[in-house]
């Protein structure tokens, strides 16, 4: 795991890359939040690549699990990725997503931080 830091309009963005799943449960999850939150970062770019594809089955609980904490914290994420699911639920939930600020999904890491410097 690599993490590339984004300086825009003095916020620090840490942009989480690596070549392997990162997020395979509710643990990795958390552990990476808290790694972030005390290395002082207040915002988040992860790929859709490296989260396990269970995060994305809205049934099992995993991504509310996750996406509370984030929340909860007051740590802004933006998944960067292709988002072409059939699921309506998963669909309304990223729609509903990107219309607020906490949590985000978007195509291209331009997008990501484009979507920070401009809130």
């Amino acid at each position: 795991m690599e993490i590339n830091t984004h300086k825009i309009n003095d916020l620090e963005i840490a942009e989480v890359t690596a070549s392997t799943t990162i997020i395979n449960n509710i643990e990795d999850g958390l552990d990476l939040l808290g790694n972030l939150y005390y290395q002082g970062f207040d915002r988040i770019i992860i790929y859709e690549k490296n989260i396990t594809p269970d995060f994305f089955d809205l049934k099992n609980g995993i991504a509310g699990e996750i996406l509370q904490k984030f929340s909860n914290y007051r740590i802004r994420l933006i998944v960067v990725g292709d988002f072409d699911y059939t699921s309506q639920s998963l669909k309304d939930f990223i729609y509903e997503s990107n219309n607020g600020k906490q949590v985000n999904f978007l195509p291209t890491i331009t997008d990501a931080l484009n979507r920070f410097s401009n809130s």
